[in-house]
């Protein structure tokens, strides 16, 4: 579980392609701190599991449907990554709860300065139904608010510190971003969805006097 507070940016060093399945080695520095084998990293809004550590790089393997799911099958050597270690029980929650299971992948269509803030609008594509204005939403694995929705797209606002300390900054028009929606919102749209059983219908909200 982590918080979406981006710890540092970090480095991909080394890159072991398999049939389906990816073989990474990062580079960063302060999560070394404590970082151990059997630990769970976000990789830019990824979890993986530290596998092996040297020095201050760790490797881990990825799996079919991450590499599916995200744009780590896409990555190079030489590629910045935003790194997070799993929070820790007692510790401040300065984000919000992000799982590290990416939903999918949308692309930046609009980047604008707001003062000191910079707007950046993604297309979700499908999965803007589980975007909310004002609600929750990782963004290559950093804690965003959803500024605006329209259709399948959605807007954050993004403070200065946040673009200096991660990757979103280097981003432009057109790049590819791992997107992580709510988990309530997940859990929300199969209660209410007419494909999983019927699901809450206006109807059946009418029949119980809602």
């Amino acid at each position: 579980m982590f918080t979406g507070i981006i710890e540092e940016i970090g480095e991909i060093r080394k890159i072991v392609r398999g049939r389906a399945s990816s073989r990474l080695t990062v580079a960063g520095d302060k999560i070394f701190d404590d970082l151990k084998i059997g630990d769970s990293v976000s990789v830019s809004g990824v979890c993986l599991t530290a596998a092996e550590i040297s020095g201050k790089t760790f490797t881990a393997d990825v799996m079919h449907e991450t590499l599916n799911r995200s744009l780590l099958g896409g990555l190079k050597i030489g590629n910045s990554v935003n790194l997070e270690r799993a929070v820790m029980l007692g510790g401040r929650l300065g984000g919000h709860i992000v799982t590290g299971h990416i939903d999918g992948v949308g692309r930046i269509t609009d980047i604008k300065s707001d003062d000191n803030a910079v707007l950046y609008t993604i297309d979700a594509g499908e999965l803007a139904r589980q975007i909310a204005e004002k609600g929750s939403i990782a963004i290559d694995g950093i804690s965003l608010t959803v500024a605006a929705v329209k259709g399948d797209s959605f807007t954050v606002s993004v403070i200065p510190h946040t673009a200096e300390n991660t990757t979103l900054s280097r981003k432009k028009v057109g790049s590819a971003v791992n997107i992580e929606t709510d988990c309530i919102a997940k859990y929300v749209e199969k209660t209410l969805s007419v494909k999983n059983g019927g699901g809450i219908t206006r109807e059946f909200l009418a029949k119980y006097g809602f």
